[in-house]
């Protein structure tokens, strides 16, 4: 039986953000991915970090604030640590806001506008947000090899079946890989949340599609977003467009018609992208919670913790999730108020009972 102090199910970018900060604490850590590390909804996400989004639930927006406050240290010591550069850039996005929602700052002029993105179509109620993007599968193999470096155990292949107490009092994990003993456990299998027994979570796939293209003449410079569409340029010159948000369960098809529909959204917005050639399309399954918010906080048995449900938020929250599930396994007071994402608001659920 392998043993250490702490075993994470789930080697995207919470797990790993959860393990390096408790290795730094001085336990001993496993990560159990059920597949490649990364290569669910982290893999799959376009990196913008997003702080007052007008879609946001008032009671998760001091996580979101407390997380991009700490974010450049995050990245700073996940680059130190692996010696890969995460593109962490503060190109700012321009927002296009419904006539019926209040902006967070005054709307750009035309003239303003036109200065800003010569590309973008004349749309109104158009205003500026200072806010972040980082390369998302840069900052997973940046978090994935600083985590090695630290001494983090990471299993490709390895799916957590189930956690028990066991006679000596820890944690019994059973994988496909060979059971685990440890002092703790904690849950970070994102949309598979669910499915690991005597720990599961009401955590359930959140399907979303996307797709890049390669304009001929554009040259965008900021992130263009809007509800039905967001619009982020990528170093390479290429344009990430998404995403679709359908309940489909696992599936994870790419459908011609939805990435249509997304590149048309696009080309309402900044005209060239119309005639943009499409160089690829993809889908991912977020982890999405009943009431929309991340499940964070002690699990239900003793020793467990929990950390999913951060649906389109885990690449932002990522450290601050991290440091949080870091203070409750030490013991310690938690930085913020994580009643709003105690996973014991979903008690009553048959999900929750394992």
């Amino acid at each position: 039986m392998h043993t250490c102090d702490v075993v994470i199910a789930g080697a995207g970018i919470i797990g790993l953000s959860v393990a390096i900060e408790l290795r730094r604490a001085g336990a001993t850590v496993a990560v159990l991915d059920r597949g490649e590390p990364g290569r669910e909804a982290s893999s799959a996400a376009a990196g913008m970090l997003v702080v007052d989004d007008p879609e946001t639930d008032p009671k998760l927006k001091p996580l979101t604030r407390l997380s991009a406050s700490i974010y450049p240290a995050f990245v700073e010591e996940l680059e130190l640590r692996s010696g890969i550069k995460v593109e962490l850039e503060n190109r700012g996005t321009l927002y296009i806001g419904r006539s019926d929602e209040d902006l967070s700052s005054h709307p750009l002029s035309t003239t303003e506008l036109q200065s800003l993105e010569p590309g973008l179509a004349d749309l109104p109620r158009v205003c500026f947000l200072q806010e972040q993007t980082v390369n998302p599968l840069l900052l997973l193999q940046a978090a994935l090899v600083a985590a090695k470096r630290m001494g983090v155990v990471v299993h490709h292949e390895a799916l957590v079946e189930r956690v028990s107490v066991a006679a000596t009092c820890d944690l019994e994990v059973r994988t496909s890989a060979g059971p685990y003993a440890a002092a703790t456990f904690v849950n970070c299998a994102g949309a598979w949340a669910a499915d690991i027994k005597g720990v599961a979570v009401p955590s359930h796939p959140v399907k979303g599609q996307m797709l890049t293209v390669i304009p001929a003449d554009s040259n965008l410079r900021h992130v263009v977003r809007s509800r039905e569409v967001y619009l982020l340029p990528r170093r390479t010159g290429r344009i990430l467009i998404g995403a679709s948000v359908q309940q489909a369960g696992f599936d994870k098809t790419v459908e011609p018609d939805v990435i249509q529909q997304l590149h048309q959204a696009a080309s309402n917005l900044v005209p060239s992208l119309g005639e943009a050639k499409m160089i690829e399309a993809w889908a991912g399954l977020r982890p999405g919670s009943p009431d929309g918010l991340p499940i964070i906080g002690p699990g239900s048995l003793p020793g467990t913790y929990v950390a999913t449900g951060h649906f389109r938020n885990g690449i932002l929250l990522a450290p601050i999730t991290a440091a949080v599930i870091s203070e409750l396994i030490q013991g310690r007071q938690s930085r913020i108020d994580l009643l709003p994402f105690s996973p014991s608001r979903f008690v009553g659920n048959r999900a929750l009972a394992g």
